[in-house]
């Protein structure tokens, strides 16, 4: 089975990759995999508040996930999987596809910001020849019907 992998964040344009991802592989028969990545940055703290601003983080997540996930299970009948990881995006990134040889498509959404795309896209966009699959962007202001309409 073939999965589209996309990156949940706090970015606006997230939702927008998440239903393309789901919109794509409940009509390609495929899966979806969500990850998430906690930069090391967040922990830089005495060992104990460490462990707690982490399983904050991963509650977080988890709960930002459920949103994604209900919809996804709801509308377009696709139950996603979660994968948390810690570490810089990026490596975080490639590591999750290498490791997971169902991963066919990397899903990510461009931000509409002056400052360009984003920097995970900025950053992706750079390397992706290293990448053993493709990267669809995904507007971060395209509109759900012409979502819809192209998946």
């Amino acid at each position: 089975m073939r999965k589209f992998l996309v990156v949940l964040d706090d970015s606006r344009e997230c939702l927008n990759a998440m239903r393309y991802s789901a919109l794509r592989a409940a009509h390609t028969g495929a899966g979806v995999t969500i990850l998430s990545v906690i930069p090391p940055e967040e922990f830089q703290h005495w060992i104990g508040v460490a462990d707690i601003m982490r399983a904050e983080a991963r509650e977080r997540i988890e709960a930002h996930f459920e949103v994604f996930a209900k919809w996804m299970r709801d509308r377009q009948g696709i139950d996603p999987e979660l994968v948390i990881r810690e570490g810089e995006p990026m490596a975080e990134i490639f590591s999750q596809v290498n490791e997971d040889p169902e991963i066919g498509v990397l899903v990510l959404g461009a931000g509409t910001e002056k400052g360009g795309p984003g920097p995970l896209v900025t950053q992706m966009s750079k390397n992706s020849g290293s990448l053993p699959i493709p990267i669809t962007i995904v507007p971060g202001e395209m509109s759900k019907e012409r979502l819809e309409a192209i998946t």
